[in-house]
């Protein structure tokens, strides 16, 4: 069975987050409400891009690329789509799939161009009414992985007319309307304005689908609670990693109801040994922490828990616990995302505060040109090196290559996350 989802839609008016197609008002800040999407639990994010012209739609669709390049669910978008360029600039951008309108008259002769060119699981179809069902039921299956059907009202028709799965928009905040619409053959995904209610958490909400036999993408785990080996207190202590950085930000610990919570809600769960009660970590402070990854030591009696960590998780104000040092041996950072990160501090550091006799600060002063000047020039000593049987002359020629790139990358405001990001995406 397939596994069903829940889809959020978010509205982008010149490069912002609005409330909708016919309201343009601020919907709050875009990133924040994309990566709290891709911690808590949504599947999937339909974009509409709202914009009036192409100097807009460019803009719209640069604000695409960088919510691609920094989460990991997938995101579709649609709107103002009107040939097969914006199919592929939507694609190029991040997008898994683009969404067409159907009530516009060229959208079939645009999906038979772009299920050719990209292959028809690229393409949604975006419905208001059947109309199109009816013209052109021949062939949709042929151009469609799926539609989005966004009157409810349509339904029971879109299901006795037409066997390509659908994500349909719903009215209702009950959890038990929902799973009543999930259970549909053909629904694939739900969407609508229960995402974000106060009373709505979509890991809790997946955790009852899964308990009324609908599949979801939620966490099963593969070791029980019973399998691990508990302290003397009846507990497990949980070491907790930020599941981007590697840091250790704290040490707690769970029962075996805290255990069953941080599943099913998706969110660090403990039990205060001092309080004797179970605590959601953040759900006072704010600063929640989304679970990425479980995984039990080798003797079953330690948990470690990679996580998304927002806010600080020490209860200081600091992002970790482990910040009052002890000893320490100085030794030369190995990790090379540390390093690039260094490097890269320092070489922004010295744009900052500039230092007499810095070659760094030499190369900022003489601007853009000297910079890719060098990075030529380097590109052309590794070109060298390469044809030279010994390896140490390319390593220093790479490495030389790389701290220029980075002097680049500063004087453009280009971060090695938003690198990585995007290496990620290939």
């Amino acid at each position: 069975m397939e596994k069903k989802t829940i889809v959020s839609t978010l509205y982008l008016k010149d490069g912002a987050a609005v409330n909708g197609f016919r309201d343009f008002t601020s919907a709050g800040n875009l990133y924040s409400k994309v990566r709290l999407y891709n911690d808590s639990g949504i599947d999937k994010i339909i974009i509409y891009d709202l914009s009036e012209d192409d100097k807009e739609h460019e803009k719209n669709i640069q604000t695409i690329k960088k919510l691609a390049q920094n989460i990991e669910i997938p995101i579709c978008a649609g709107g103002n789509i009107n040939r097969l360029e914006d199919i592929k600039k939507i694609l190029y951008a991040g997008c898994k799939q683009v969404v067409l309108n159907a009530s516009k008259p060229e959208t079939a002769q645009l999906a038979d161009e772009g299920s050719k060119r990209f292959g028809k699981e690229k393409m949604l179809l975006s419905i208001e009414n059947v109309d199109y069902i009816f013209k052109h039921s021949a062939e949709m299956t042929e151009m469609f992985h799926e539609l989005v059907v966004v009157d409810p009202a349509i339904v029971e028709a879109v299901e006795s007319m037409t066997p390509i799965p659908y994500i349909v928009q719903t009215d209702s905040y009950e959890a038990d309307e929902i799973i009543e619409t999930l259970r549909k053959v053909n629904v694939r995904g739900i969407m609508g304005d229960f995402i974000g209610h106060p009373e709505i958490d979509v890991m809790e909400l997946k955790a009852d689908c899964r308990a009324a036999g609908i599949k979801m993408d939620n966490f099963e785990p593969s070791v029980q609670w019973s399998d691990l080996k508990l302290n003397s207190d009846g507990m497990v202590p949980v070491i907790v990693q930020d599941y981007k950085t590697n840091d250790v930000l704290m040490l707690a610990y769970m029962n075996e109801k805290a255990f069953n919570t941080t599943i099913n809600i998706g969110k660090m769960t403990y039990y205060s040994r001092s309080r004797q009660e179970l605590w959601i970590k953040g759900m006072t402070s704010g600063h929640i922490q989304y679970v990425k990854s479980l995984t039990a030591d080798c003797d079953y009696d330690t948990l470690l828990a990679r996580v998304s960590q927002i806010g600080a998780a020490c209860h200081t104000g600091n992002r970790t616990c482990f910040f009052n040092e002890i000893i320490k041996k100085e030794y030369v950072e190995k990790n090379p995302l540390k390093v690039f990160e260094t490097v890269y501090n320092v070489i922004a550091d010295r744009k900052e505060h500039p230092r007499e006799g810095s070659y760094t600060n030499y190369l900022f002063d003489k601007g853009i040109d000297k910079i890719l000047k060098k990075c030529g020039e380097e590109c052309t000593e590794i070109v060298i090196a390469a044809k030279n049987p010994d390896p140490e002359e390319i390593k220093y020629e790479i490495s030389d290559f790389l701290y220029h790139v980075m002097v680049l990358m500063v004087e453009k405001g280009v971060t090695w996350e938003e690198i990585t990001a995007e290496l990620s995406q290939r």
